[in-house]
């Protein structure tokens, strides 16, 4: 296909959080020369919305991470799409006597809101959003992805536009990803332990009593318990003095056996109405009834828990945020290396088109701009969710009072994983094989993580050398996965 046959410079897949910021990076980036067009499932008042049931989201992230597209593409977000902010992050230990703080400022997002502050931006840059449309699958031209195709959804007529990049940010389950129709070194399936299933309510309530460890109008607060989210976690995250996002995550595996443990047969929402009822806190909950929050305050939705995709990109194909399985393995935060992400592909996006080259090889860039600024900790924050995973509540405990340093509370401040120094220290005091335990496999995940760190600074310059690199990374992990089964 010659070059000035395309339809645009630049299709975007999507037009939800991370979509809408490659856009605006692209227009910035190209000083919006460049013909680029957003294409969206939803109709314009809707857009980002995940499911019939809305923009189902925990709706935090870091300043830092807002602050990061701030400096370079000069978005920065104000009220009403940032909700409430919060000075940081404390995680409890299951018997509440331990709290780690993660002191990092932060904003709730109103996520019904955002997109529509985001959708006056990139429309004000001059570029296109289509809306209800659905795209069904990527077209390929001679190993190239040189466009998309689906129909749209008001006229139910085929609709095909071709680009020179597609940029994919239809979330975790994209269709597109998952039939690629092209050589690559992309990953197209999910594992299915790789995802949580997470649901959250939008409550206003009247506060009683004042117990800062169920909810603290300053902190987003995690609850680490296997009896109230198998497999992975509780929240609380305030969006206001009366205001709470409130839900939990599990891990369909985990979630099956605990099941099974109790003689019980509770689903997911069974377990987030418990959680409501026992929050001493939050008495009297009501679903919001204002516009910023209507049709989302119920809902539930897969997140990736897993590292990145071990390759971003493919011949004129690149994936973004959810869909290149972007949220953190620790806490499923998706937002925050979305943001980042995006900002980045715009900008190798644009020099890729500059160049006239849209190949894998050009497009690689942005694998290793994405893993020094973000993706060089996500594997071995996965090999410590899967550790995580197979603790007791009493692990946990222990765990969190007698291993973690100031300096792990550092290291995971700043999203990075823990080295757990005290151990050697104590290594004399831990109370029964169990913990035992526990400090061998913390310790392990602890080495394994720095050589994990240092493979991801590593990652090729090219796509030859890759499958020897993949090759590397797939040892260390399977090491880590058979230990924590």
């Amino acid at each position: 296909m010659s070059h000035n046959k395309y339809d645009y410079d630049i299709i975007i897949a999507g037009g939800g959080l991370s979509g809408l910021i490659v856009a605006t990076s692209a227009a910035f980036y190209s000083n919006q020369s460049l013909n680029i067009v957003v294409i969206d499932r939803n109709s314009y008042s809707d857009l980002g919305k995940k499911t019939v049931n809305g923009w189902i989201c925990g709706d935090a992230v870091g300043k830092n991470s807002v602050d990061y597209m701030t400096n370079r593409i000069g978005v920065s977000w104000g009220s009403p799409e940032i909700e409430h902010p919060v000075k940081g992050v404390i995680a409890y230990s299951p018997n509440h006597e331990t709290g780690i703080s993660f002191d990092g400022d932060g904003y709730i997002l109103n996520r019904r809101v955002l997109p529509q502050r985001q959708l006056n931006d990139v429309l004000k840059m001059g570029i296109k959003v289509m809306d209800n449309i659905a795209l069904r699958s990527l077209i390929a031209d001679n190993n190239y992805i040189i466009g998309v195709e689906g129909e749209n959804l008001k006229t139910r007529e085929v609709f095909k536009k071709t680009a020179k990049l597609t940029i994919d940010c239809t979330g975790v389950t994209s269709v597109l990803r998952n039939n690629l129709p092209i050589n690559s070194s992309i990953q197209k399936k999910i594992n299915r332990d790789d995802l949580e299933s997470t649901g959250r309510y939008i409550y206003n309530f009247k506060p009683v009593n004042q117990d800062k460890t169920y909810f603290d109008p300053d902190y987003c607060i995690i609850h680490l318990d296997q009896l109230l989210a198998p497999g992975g976690y509780a929240w609380v995250f305030p969006k206001g003095e009366n205001k709470v996002n409130i839900g939990l995550g599990v891990q369909q595996k985990a979630f099956n056996l605990y099941n099974k443990k109790f003689g019980t047969s509770k689903n997911l929402k069974n377990l987030i109405d418990e959680y409501v009822k026992i929050n001493p806190i939050i008495s009297e909950p009501v679903l919001p009834d204002g516009q910023e929050d209507e049709g989302n305050t119920w809902g539930t939705w897969q997140v990736s828990v897993r590292r990145q995709n071990d390759c971003l990109v493919a011949n004129g194909y690149m994936l973004v945020g959810d869909s290149a399985w972007m949220p953190k393995p620790l806490d499923a935060g998706g937002i925050g290396p979305a943001i980042i992400a995006a900002t980045i592909a715009g900008k190798d996006a644009v020099e890729a088109i500059e160049a006239s080259d849209f190949s894998e090889k050009t497009l690689w860039k942005y694998n290793k701009d994405f893993i020094n600024d973000y993706g060089y900790k996500t594997a071995g924050l996965e090999v410590f969710r899967r550790l995580l995973q197979t603790l007791t509540n009493d692990q946990i405990d222990y765990g969190m009072k007698y291993f973690l340093s100031k300096f792990d509370i550092e290291k995971i401040t700043g999203g990075e994983h823990p080295e757990f120094g005290k151990l050697d220290k104590i290594g004399m005091l831990i109370r029964g094989a169990l913990n035992k335990t526990l400090a061998e496999d913390l310790k392990f995940t602890s080495q394994l993580n720095k050589q994990l760190v240092e493979h991801y600074f590593n990652y090729p310059n090219g796509p030859d050398k890759f499958p020897a690199w993949k090759n590397k990374l797939d040892l260390y992990l399977n090491e880590a996965y058979s230990r924590f089964k």
